[in-house]
């Protein structure tokens, strides 16, 4: 499958990334020197995005000048020699369906927007709509707490992947081509109504209330060691409840408070209801044995846990270093690390990550290799800034 995608910052780069990690050969068309996501943070000591990096891996890059008519003409033509166009770019006739199926009747093109009316929308805005930053955070915290996720344009950029290959599956069923167009706000919005959220709401149910780190409907708390480490505890069963009680030496305690208020901690609603009472009893173990004896003993319960860590305990972990998704890329500019592939193995196998291009690494040879130019003709469209072909130490070697 060939791929072309034309947009910028999250979600369809993971969309075309995630693709690509499938096996689509996928082709980023961006402006000469980048589009706006090209120099976004994090970024190296010498300027190159990480960020950018991360999420372009194995694609080929094209560099032409979105403003050239002549330029305007290669996008469409790679367009329709693919076959398949994702993007989050709007307002660019070279770019609309129409014109571009008139000439691919099959033509599968999946667009991003931001609202279903049209109005633009990014991550960070439609979160704020959703309702969540309202309900994130401490209990006592008055203002909207904005998670640091983005949780939205992950899950749109994973519904753009879905959607191609349903409708490629599509034509090769039938022959047809699709149009399909992916808001940016329906995906949160469906997001919240699958989760029970606005059938809650308009079932008349109480507004959901900040509640910290518990885990609503059930129990589930977060605890520090006397070293100073927090975990975080949750107990979905009476089995995961009872385990807990019993490693913290508090199931006395908590079988008084039962019969006290005459209620049934098997029950998790009644454990999320009475989970301040029941957080404190727990927590007191917590604070006198150390962040070792605590993973030593939830290590040999069935009390779902985890320890807090930061992104710097994250990469030296086992989890990523001994992790085969994971593997070590020679990232040109950027430098050498474990990247992962796709989280999924097939037959047991697991996607090597290839690296990302620079700004036009490929538009010589996509040109040739797609569209038959000849070196002429490419050379000529260079020199006057339609497009823009890396050198060769561009192409090799570290900027």
């Amino acid at each position: 499958m060939r791929i072309v995608e034309v947009s910028s910052f999250v979600a369809v780069p993971l969309a075309g990334m995630t693709l690509g990690q499938l096996g689509a050969e996928v082709v980023r068309v961006d402006p000469i020197g980048g589009a706006a996501d090209y120099h976004r943070w994090p970024l190296t000591e010498g300027g190159e995005s990480i960020y950018w990096a991360s999420l372009n891996k194995g694609k080929r890059s094209v560099a032409v000048d979105f403003r050239d008519p002549d330029a305007q003409a290669l996008i469409a033509d790679l367009v329709v020699e693919a076959g398949v166009l994702v993007t989050n770019v709007a307002g660019r006739d070279w770019l609309d369906f129409a014109a571009l199926a008139a000439r691919r009747p099959d033509l599968v093109h999946v667009q991003l927007v931001g609202r279903a009316d049209g109005g633009t929308a990014v991550d960070y805005t439609v979160n704020a709509a959703t309702g969540f930053p309202l309900a994130s955070g401490p209990v006592d915290v008055a203002g909207p707490v904005n998670h640091l996720l983005p949780a939205w344009d992950v899950s749109a950029g994973l519904y753009v992947a879905l959607a191609v290959l349903a409708a490629v599956h599509r034509r090769n069923t039938t022959g047809a081509g699709a149009r399909i167009v992916v808001p940016l706000e329906d995906v949160a919005l469906a997001t919240i109504g699958n989760l029970g959220y606005l059938a809650e709401a308009q079932l008349g149910g109480a507004g959901r209330e900040r509640i910290g780190t518990a885990v609503y409907g059930t129990f589930g708390t977060d605890v520090v060691t006397s070293d100073g480490v927090r975990f975080m505890l949750v107990a979905l069963t009476p089995r995961h409840f009872r385990d807990l009680t019993e490693l913290t030496g508090c199931t006395a305690a908590v079988a008084a408070v039962e019969a006290a208020l005459g209620v049934d901690f098997r029950d998790e609603g009644t454990r999320f209801r009475h989970r301040e009472v029941l957080s404190g009893l727990i927590r007191a173990w917590f604070r006198e044995h150390t962040a070792a004896e605590a993973a030593a003993a939830l290590a040999a319960s069935s009390v779902l846990h985890e320890r807090y860590r930061t992104f710097a305990e994250v990469a030296a972990d086992p989890k990523v270093t001994a992790n085969p998704m994971f593997a070590r890329l020679d990232q040109p500019r950027i430098g050498p690390h474990l990247a992962p592939g796709l989280p999924m193995s097939v037959d047991g196998r697991h996607h090597t990550p290839r690296p990302a291009p620079a700004n036009g690494d490929d538009t010589a040879a996509v040109l040739a290799e797609h569209l038959g130019l000849d070196a002429a003709r490419i050379a000529e469209l260079h020199s006057r800034g339609a497009v823009r072909v890396a050198a060769p130490t561009e192409v090799t070697g570290p900027a």
